[in-house]
């Protein structure tokens, strides 16, 4: 018999770590090739590990909960055929420097990270870089946090640990910041993140953002305490960091999409029955998106301090709806050189596989304009929140029908129309109201013009 080692997957160019969150199969199961033996969680989506082979599952090599390394072992499958002393592994080519297995360490306290952009810590939160002091482990991580909030050796080595061997944890560090009254952890990473100092010649300035104390919410009788999973603890974060990092402003334009909406109403039946899949209205305004972008390049934009990064390429993330009731925003690439075919079909995958779970790291990397419609929950329309750090997002809400003034050549009359409200909120630091109104009346033109007439 042979040992088989499992070997973690390259999930992205960006990831190199993920959470083990579930062993699926338990000591002693026969593996078949395919079968999923463990659910992961990276910064950017979950996934899951299946078996390249057929064998008898012999030891988990990381504990439910702990982090390990992109191309590093996390289980042994016991296989048929003679011993081999490569441990070749369908997922890596590369072979151990010794057969004997080192002990791994692993860190609690994953820092939560946001899709597409960076982490507010480094990735370099691991054993190798980490510190222990009078035998006690404390990450980098942790330590950062200590020293952003004064915390002092002494006071850190009376915080009792909730991980691993009594390891003191991110939410422990939080825990007893906000016990004392001091300001929040996460308040306190967000002000670190947007107080980067900006050169101007030859004078640094940082950008400040005031911080308030951490606020004490007390739960009264009857309450129920849920704890927020890993996805919402990421959305929350991310939310709280847009709104610190950009000044937000809103522009809103009523849109006459009758053409849209009785183009698609014809061509529907056609296109599923030809292409086996339905055609929605996601991809018909993120075509109109992509045009008004190129209309107007200062859009799809994003800050670096005091310089303005315009972005190359179009890339709409769209956001979805997960069953679990939180949201992901999986990215439609060049989405300006896709055809109409192209995008519903991109659109169509993305959504299925967001709701299936079988999104990769890379789907929702890269975007540079985010695009979510509100309208599918009946609401007409709404102020979402920038998704970091792209400088805009935009909304649509229901189609309704409704009574509306028509120009025609014997004068006005009123009609029956379908209409669409649309929204955005822009960084006020790079658009002004003038660029970000005439950016969305331009993305309500596209779709009020719509030819009734087009092929597809």
């Amino acid at each position: 018999m042979a040992i088989f080692k499992l070997i973690l997957p390259k999930m992205g160019e960006s990831v190199s770590e993920a959470t083990i969150t579930k062993w699926v199969k338990t000591i002693g199961d026969s593996i078949k090739e395919d079968d999923t033996i463990a659910e992961i969680a990276t910064d950017k989506v979950d996934s899951e590990v299946p078996s390249p082979v057929n064998g008898v599952l012999k030891e988990f090599l990381f504990e439910e909960g702990t982090i390990a390394q992109v191309g590093e072992a996390i289980a042994l499958i016991e296989i048929d055929g003679e011993d081999s002393s490569s441990n070749q592994s369908s997922n890596s080519s590369e072979e151990e420097p010794s057969k004997e297995e080192k002990p791994v360490t692993t860190v609690e306290g994953i820092d939560f990270a946001i899709p597409g952009i960076d982490k507010f810590e480094t990735k370099e939160d691991t054993v190798s870089s980490s510190t222990i002091t009078e035998g006690r482990f404390y990450s980098p991580l942790v330590r950062s946090i200590a020293q952003q909030e004064n915390v002092s050796q002494v006071e850190l080595d009376t915080i009792i640990g909730s991980g691993s061997d009594g390891r003191v944890t991110k939410q422990d560090v939080l825990d007893y910041i906000a016990s004392r009254g001091g300001v929040s952890v996460r308040q306190a990473q967000v002000t670190q993140t947007a107080q980067k100092s900006h050169t101007i010649g030859s004078v640094s300035k940082p950008t400040p953002i005031p911080s308030a104390p951490a606020q004490v919410v007390k739960s009264m009788n009857g309450d129920e305490i849920v704890e927020m999973d890993r996805m919402r603890r990421l959305i929350a974060d991310h939310m709280v960091q847009s709104i610190h990092t950009s000044p937000h402003v809103f522009s809103v334009v009523e849109a006459d999409v009758t053409n849209l909406v009785n183009w698609r109403n014809k061509v529907k039946d056609a296109y599923k029955k030809r292409e086996g899949e339905n055609i929605t209205f996601t991809p018909l305004i993120i075509e109109a998106i992509s045009k008004a972008l190129k209309d107007f390049p200062m859009i799809n934009v994003s800050v670096d301090g005091y310089n303005i990064i315009k972005r190359k390429h179009i890339n709409i993330g769209m956001a979805a709806a997960l069953p679990s009731g939180n949201l992901i925003v999986p990215v439609i690439k060049d989405a300006d050189q896709l055809s109409l075919v192209g995008l519903s079909k991109a659109v169509n995958d993305l959504a299925n596989r967001a709701r299936a779970n079988q999104l990769k790291p890379d789907d929702t990397q890269g975007g540079t304009f985010t695009f979510t419609n509100i309208g599918a929950f009946g609401n007409i329309f709404g102020m979402p929140i920038i998704n970091q750090p792209q400088a805009a997002i935009l909304a649509v809400g229901s189609i309704t029908k409704k009574p509306a003034v028509i120009e025609t050549e014997d004068g006005d009359v009123i009609a029956i129309r379908h209409m669409m409200y649309l929204t955005m909120s822009y960084d006020h630091r790079v658009i002004d109201g003038a660029l970000g109104g005439t950016f969305l009346r331009r993305v309500g033109n596209y779709l009020e013009k719509w030819d009734k007439d087009r092929v597809i």
